[in-house]
């Protein structure tokens, strides 16, 4: 019988990847994936961000938005959603190197669903943080695997 390989947020699997250079290790998304073969992702770290990092928020919009330069254009960059860190510096490009890893990733190993941290500007399938508090919303990587047909489930 086949193990069916299941992307998963780095920081639920206990690497010390979020931007506090913590983790978010999550017993029961480990055992809810029973003898799946686990590959965990960082797509921040992924797209070319250090951890310990700090803190990015997507503005004015969501990664639906985000991703939005892919179809647009770098031009894009200045008329649409934006992830921007603490310091103001604009990281929306590594978010978006990020997300394509991942999604290369998922490819390579034939997945059909990954399993993300809720919050997260790269990962969160429903909620997102925006002004420090959190907001309905989609990250970004999140965003890209859901359109390119795979199925996400958020966490935490």
């Amino acid at each position: 019988m086949k193990r069916c390989p299941v992307i998963v947020s780095a920081c639920l699997v206990g690497i010390k990847s979020r931007h506090d250079g913590t983790d978010a290790l999550s017993g029961d998304v480990l055992a809810s994936l029973g003898d799946a073969v686990i590959i965990p992702v960082c797509p921040e770290q992924l797209g070319g961000l250090p951890t310990p990092r700090p803190m990015a928020e997507i503005t004015g919009g969501d990664g639906t938005d985000v991703l939005k330069i892919d179809v647009l254009g770098i031009d894009a960059l200045k008329k649409t959603a934006r992830v921007v860190d603490e310091n103001g510096r604009d990281v929306t490009l590594n978010f978006i190197k990020g997300a394509e890893a991942a999604l290369s990733i998922a490819k390579l190993s034939g997945t059909g669903k990954a399993i993300l941290k809720e919050r997260s500007p790269s990962c969160g399938v429903k909620r997102i943080v925006r002004s420090g508090k959190e907001a309905p919303g989609m990250g970004v990587t999140a965003a890209l695997l859901k359109r390119e047909g795979i199925e996400i489930e958020g966490v935490g």
